[in-house]
């Protein structure tokens, strides 16, 4: 059976994960009692249900603690686990609760932000054992569900799946990047006044940026760093992994950068998605490769 057992942060995209989990065929149930957890499992079991999404965070009843040892012993009778961690910063969802005009589940007295602090104590034992993290911060409910879709979707244990984010420095790292890549030493392409109104994404930026003598001399180092790091990392047993790529404003090489490296990795067999933080209404799809790339391989 397909487990993916949902849980994270109030606020931070549960309800919209579980029910995008629905959407492709999960069966989906919100708010488990921890001491119901393993005998739900047996019982969607015997009862032939293959897929099945569980909501299990600090709302419920029951020691959390206990959680990490019934995901292990359902791997050990053969089901697939995958735990999904949904997080936000304080500022995002203490705006999202005074959107809704909610009260935090764990809110003594009305503050969110007290909340927010008992709720990531309590939920430490469950991002230890996270199999997937999304940082949601910046996500609309398309992107969330389209990034949970795109992560759980297999019925069966995919490769590694990598997830290559450009950024910008000035708008705070990505909290959940596994690997983070600081580009700001690369010439800028915003002091070229034909090239700053656009992005990482125009075939003449990326140009700029990747045939760069410096980009060069980086790439030369850094692509064999992750044909070796990307196979390490999956016979570890690590489903996902969160590669950040940094520039001053997220625009221009820290674009180009992700684009190419993106492209290396899926050379190298392994699943992969782009996401473009600092560029709104960017999509995950990789653009038309240009005529020249630097090098697409290590030496």
């Amino acid at each position: 059976m397909r487990i993916v057992v949902v849980t994270g942060i109030s606020g931070s995209g549960k309800s919209t994960s579980l029910r995008a989990l629905e959407d492709i065929g999960f069966y989906a149930i919100d708010n488990l009692p921890v001491a119901l957890l393993d005998k739900l499992i047996a019982l969607s079991a015997s009862s032939e249900v293959e897929k099945l999404a569980l909501v299990v965070d600090a709302r419920v009843q029951g020691d959390l603690r206990n959680v990490p040892q019934v995901i292990e012993d359902s791997r050990r009778l053969g089901h697939e686990v995958s735990v999904l961690f949904l997080d936000a910063d304080d500022a995002a969802v203490e705006r999202r609760y005074s959107e809704t005009r909610r009260r935090h589940p764990l809110s003594k007295d009305g503050s969110v932000l007290e909340g927010i602090s008992r709720e990531r104590a309590l939920l430490d034992p469950l991002r230890e054992v996270a199999t997937i993290t999304v940082d949601t911060t910046a996500m609309s409910v398309h992107e969330l569900k389209q990034e949970v879709q795109g992560g759980l979707a297999q019925s069966t244990t995919p490769r590694l799946e990598v997830i290559v984010s450009s950024f910008g420095f000035r708008h705070g790292i990505p909290t959940h990047a596994d690997l983070v890549f600081d580009v700001r030493f690369l010439p800028n392409p915003h002091f070229v006044e034909a090239l700053r109104p656009k992005t990482g994404l125009d075939p003449a930026v990326s140009a700029y940026v990747l045939e760069g003598e410096d980009t060069q001399a980086f790439l030369a180092r850094l692509l064999p760093l992750l044909e070796y790091l990307l196979p390490s990392y999956e016979r570890e047993g690590k489903a996902h992994l969160n590669v950040a790529v940094g520039c001053t404003g997220g625009q221009h090489r820290s674009v180009a950068l992700a684009v190419h490296l993106a492209r290396f990795i899926e050379d190298q067999g392994f699943s992969v998605r782009v996401r473009h933080r600092d560029i709104p209404g960017s999509t995950g799809s990789l653009p038309p490769p240009p005529r020249s790339l630097g090098p697409t391989r290590s030496p």
